[in-house]
Parts: structure tokens; C-alpha cells; sequence
């Protein structure tokens, strides 16, 4: 019997293995920093002022004043929206949109704004000399310039509690002084285990890291899916911050870190109550306008290319299944 000799060579699949494998170590180191043990770790973010009403500092609520940079594919950034569009701040705070350049590994503006094209000249024009990373949300002040905070958990606070006054849902309190220490506990657990943890399994470079990340992923989700039996949302009948900072994560998660970031013991769908609380989120007053599937797809799929080398943009899945009822109105907080 003939030998196939469509398929390549041993020494052929040998080479391109070694070499394909170095670069894309290289590759992932720049994308994803790890500790020894090949777990991605997450630098933190370096802009950390806030907003208030307190007479010595420098940011004062203010309409107008302020603007969201943010990419449609990012969860972080993604969580600033939402927030903004709960508490009806559009006609307050302005957005600009970037995106992720593939070629330069940086984010780009739509349009030119204050003499910038990149996200990095943003923050060259904040903090002359900055040498850090540049990344979105960033909430931005024009009137001095500069970048007043780029932590998107710091931010979504910002937008809840300081522009009430401008604000067309200014009862609409996502971070209720009663529910606090059970917000952050949320936070804590989700952030690590779920925000994070789709990230250490989809940029870990050792079979041991992505295993534990794994497995963090989907025992926080098999918690939350028990809690959500008895409520229709994380801490009780209302949506919350911690709600926000999961919602962003789900949304995403069966379009991408289902497959792409190989989170793909189930899907949020499978489970009995995730399925539903994200379409119950998803139907919530302005945030379906804050989705952007296509945005997502591409900005995943065709720009992290040491994990779709290819970058190809999966045609699916359908998500009209997000505007099927959904029920969790009937439950009952005990």
C-alpha cells in the first residue's frame, strides 16, 4: 500500500511543533505574565483617584465633564456600561469607543481625539513618561486631561454613588450600604474564580494551571447556580454590583471561554439556573444595548492569536435565546 504523502513528514511535524511551540511561549509571555508554575497573573491597574464631593479633591461630580474609553469585547470595560446605563447617565458621561489593533497589540480610538490615535498616547497625554500597561475601561476627565481612574471595579462604583444628581435613575442604588459586605464577598470569590479564572484557564501555560483554574471556574459557578435556586439575584431580589461584574463574564463566556479559552465542562446554559439569571440580567432596561456580539467574536477570536492562530471568527451561537422568558421574577427571597 502507497504511503500517503499528503500528510507532512516527521521531521517536518517535529520542526514546525519545536518552533510553533517556542514562539508562542514568547508570544504568551508578552500577552499573559505567569508565575513558576505557569499560572497567568493579572498586573493590577495603576489609576486609582476618585470623584467626590469633598472640597480638596481635584475630581468634582460634574455632567459632562467626564467620558468612558472602552473596547465593546472587553468584560471590564463592559461593566462600566451596564452601570451606566442603569443608573441612566447616558446624556451625563460620554463614550468613546477603541479597538484592539491585531498587528500592534494595542488599543486604537475610532477617531482621533485630543492630537491621540492609541490608547498608550492617551496615556502619555494623562502621565507624561507612563511606562505601564494600557489597557480599558478608562474613566477620563476632560477638563485636565488626565486619566482619573482605569479599575473597572473602582469605576462602576464611581458611576453609582457620584452623578446621582445627573443621573435618570438616581434611586437605583447598586451598592446599598445593607448589602455591602456581601457585595464584596461576591466580588472576592467571583473576581478570582470566574472574572479571572476564565483568563488563567485560557492563558495558562501549563497543563497544571489551567486544571486548578479550571476547576476553580466551575465549582464557583455550580455555587452561584445553588444560591440562585432561592435568589433571583446574588444578594437577594435586586441587582447589585456583584451582579454586574458576573454579568459580563457569562455573557461571554458560551461565545468564547466555552471553546476559545477551553472552559468547556458545561456551558452556562446547561446549568438550571445560570441560563436563565443571565437572561433575566440581559432583559434588565438598556443593557442589551451595551452587547455587542459581533464585537466580542472578533475582538477574542481575531486578535489573541497565539490561542487562534488561524483567526477565524465562529459563525454562531445563536443568542436570541436571551430574550426568552425567563421566570426568576416568581422566586421568593426566603
Amino acid at each position: 500500500m502507497a504511503k500517503n504523502k499528503s500528510l507532512p513528514g516527521k521531521l517536518i511535524v517535529k520542526t514546525g511543533k519545536f518552533v510553533w511551540t517556542t514562539m508562542w511561549q514568547i508570544m504568551m509571555s508578552q500577552l499573559a505574565p505567569r508565575n513558576q508554575t505557569g499560572e497567568y497573573i493579572r498586573p493590577e491597574s495603576q489609576f486609582r483617584k476618585f470623584i467626590s464631593t469633598k472640597p480638596d479633591n481635584l475630581y468634582q461630580p460634574a455632567a459632562n465633564r467626564y467620558r468612558l474609553y472602552v473596547g465593546l469585547g472587553c468584560p471590564w470595560a463592559h461593566r462600566t456600561l451596564v452601570t451606566r446605563a442603569l443608573k441612566g447617565l447616558e446624556e451625563a458621561i460620554a463614550v468613546s469607543i477603541v479597538y484592539p489593533s491585531p498587528d500592534a497589540g494595542i488599543w486604537v480610538l475610532s477617531e482621533p481625539e485630543l492630537g491621540c490615535t492609541t490608547v498608550p498616547e492617551l496615556y502619555q497625554l494623562s502621565q507624561s513618561g507612563y511606562t505601564g500597561r494600557c489597557t480599558v475601561p478608562i474613566l477620563w476627565d476632560d477638563q485636565t486631561n488626565t486619566i482619573v481612574n482605569n479599575e473597572s471595579a473602582e469605576i462602576i462604583q464611581i458611576l453609582n454613588s457620584e452623578f446621582n444628581q445627573f443621573a435618570q435613575h438616581p434611586d437605583y442604588d447598586l451598592y446599598p450600604e445593607n448589602l455591602r459586605s456581601q457585595i464584596d464577598q461576591w466580588n472576592d470569590k467571583i473576581y478570582h474564580t470566574v472574572n479571572n479564572g476564565v483568563y488563567r484557564c485560557g492563558f495558562a501555560q501549563t497543563q497544571q494551571a489551567y486544571t486548578q483554574a479550571s476547576q476553580e471556574v466551575f465549582s464557583t459557578l455550580d455555587e452561584i447556580d445553588a444560591v440562585l435556586e432561592t435568589n433571583r439575584y446574588l444578594c437577594g431580589d435586586r441587582p447589585t454590583l456583584a451582579d454586574v461584574r458576573l454579568f459580563t463574564t457569562l455573557f461571554r463566556f458560551d461565545l468564547v471561554y466555552y471553546g476559545l479559552f477551553k472552559c468547556n465542562l458545561r456551558r452556562i446554559e446547561d446549568y438550571s439556573n445560570l441560563g436563565a439569571y443571565l437572561r433575566d440580567l440581559y432583559q434588565l432596561p438598556g443593557v442589551a444595548a451595551t452587547c455587542d456580539l459581533e464585537s466580542i467574536k472578533r475582538d477574542y477570536y481575531g486578535n489573541l492569536f497565539p490561542l487562534n492562530p488561524g483567526g477565524i471568527i465562529p459563525i454562531g451561537p445563536d443568542l436570541t435565546n436571551l430574550l426568552q422568558p425567563h421566570h426568576r421574577e416568581k422566586i421568593t427571597v426566603n
